[in-house]
């Protein structure tokens, strides 16, 4: 997830229920919840080992088998025996209710944004551990696996199925590719859906901010810079098109719903005195508005065509260049109900533990159900974590139980916790 480009700020307060304060209350302060609380508080040292094995195995985008299977091992070696990896690699773990008349999901994505050569071996220094991918989102996988652990210690039983789920293709051109197995036609009904995937203790994600993502390849014959000079240039047509793009869409940007454009990656070309014979960038638009978010896609590829006309106007000789627009990435926007029962009960959970309640909207696996009209939310992962997709990125262990605790207390009120 990324969260820095991403979220958004709910402009309107909303007010818990206070059926569901009385709800959540009511639950936290039940023998056995608070026996699972003293357990999860007492794992704090066997949760951070299972964070460094678990990231210290790398998983790309579209490499995730290894972290795959040592996940599933992980599912079974803490009580449960119905779990499998599915066709695109997502681990799938069922832990029955008593009814199973419902099936509620808590997922955390296993990818990282790294590629299969980073070093992505943990240093510690004090009580801050240090690796990329350490926080987003190694440690979300270490919530849910410390969240069922108590669940097994003290038998805590649920009337509705529980589904847990290490999710594959979250990260980058991944493009919820996980998730969006789950949520396939035909697919078994998933009635709620939890991700676990950054930010502070108090924020709710109820709402999905939505992007468009291609791959741009300019193409040409190439030749060389001096003996084919004044051949049409698909490096000069990138930059053109890309310039255009800019100049353009900042305008959309700067009025109405927050909506963001970025050049991500670019590429191409053979040797500094060679004309290339293609050049390729990747782009990236966001908003929490369909409208904004499909006005910036229209000016985005008028840019581009008028990019590589100019460029094909501008050549002297030689024939015509030509580009290939290709969407990569397609995640819908997703309007949350901040009165629903799952997203009053998360907030209620938050406040139980004296914390202020922060509802926004973000990029992350619940815009998949959302977008459907169904109950998902995305929650902390707990801790402090500190830059997000950088080699240098680090995750700190402060009061990393109380998100747990917190995610716990919204896993049970959903799936009904069934008294002994």
């Amino acid at each position: 997830m990324q969260a820095k480009a991403t979220a958004q700020a709910q402009t309107d307060d909303v007010a818990i229920n206070t059926v569901y304060k009385t709800e959540i209350f009511a639950l936290k302060t039940q023998a056995a919840i608070q026996a699972a609380f003293d357990t999860i508080k007492s794992h704090r040292e066997e949760n951070n080992r299972d964070m460094i094995e678990l990231n210290e195995i790398p998983a790309p985008p579209f490499g995730e088998e290894a972290r795959s299977k040592r996940v599933a091992e992980m599912f079974r070696e803490a009580g449960l025996t119905d779990v499998k990896i599915d066709e695109v690699g997502n681990v799938i773990a069922m832990r029955p209710g008593r009814t199973g008349a419902k099936t509620i999901a808590m997922g955390g994505h296993i990818d990282t944004v790294f590629p299969i050569e980073t070093d992505v071996t943990v240093k510690r220094e004090g009580d801050t551990y240090i690796a990329p991918g350490i926080g987003d989102n190694t440690r979300g996988v270490v919530v849910m696996l410390s969240l069922l652990k108590a669940l097994e210690t003290h038998n805590i039983q649920t009337e509705h199925n529980l589904m847990f789920v290490g999710n594959v293709g979250e990260e980058g051109l991944g493009d919820l590719r996980g998730i969006k197995h789950l949520y396939r036609d035909g697919a078994p009904k998933i009635d709620t859906f939890i991700a676990v995937d950054g930010g502070s203790d108090d924020r709710v994600v109820y709402g999905g901010v939505g992007s468009y993502r291609y791959r741009v390849t300019f193409k040409g014959p190439g030749g060389h810079s001096w003996g084919d000079f004044g051949d049409a240039n698909p490096h000069h047509a990138l930059g053109r098109a890309s310039t255009l793009f800019a100049e353009r869409a900042k305008k959309v940007a700067s009025e109405g719903p927050k909506t963001s454009f970025n050049i991500g990656r670019i590429g191409g070309g053979t040797s500094i005195n060679s004309i290339p014979f293609e050049s390729w960038m990747e782009v990236d638009m966001r908003s929490g508005n369909v409208a904004k978010l499909d006005e910036m896609d229209a000016v985005f590829k008028q840019a581009m065509a008028d990019g590589l006309a100019a460029e094909n106007a501008a050549r002297t000789r030689g024939g015509e260049i030509t580009v290939d627009v290709k969407k990569v990435g397609d995640r819908p926007v997703a309007n949350g109900d901040a009165s629903s029962s799952l997203v009053q009960q998360a907030m209620a959970a938050i406040d139980a533990f004296g914390l202020d309640p922060q509802l926004r909207i973000s990029s992350t696996d619940a815009n998949i159900p959302i977008s459907k009209g169904l109950p998902a939310i995305t929650i902390s992962r707990g801790g402090i974590s500190a830059g997000a997709h950088s080699f240098k990125e680090t995750w700190t262990d402060k009061d990393a139980h109380i998100a747990i605790q917190i995610a716990l207390l919204i896993t049970l009120a959903q799936a009904e916790y069934a008294a002994p």
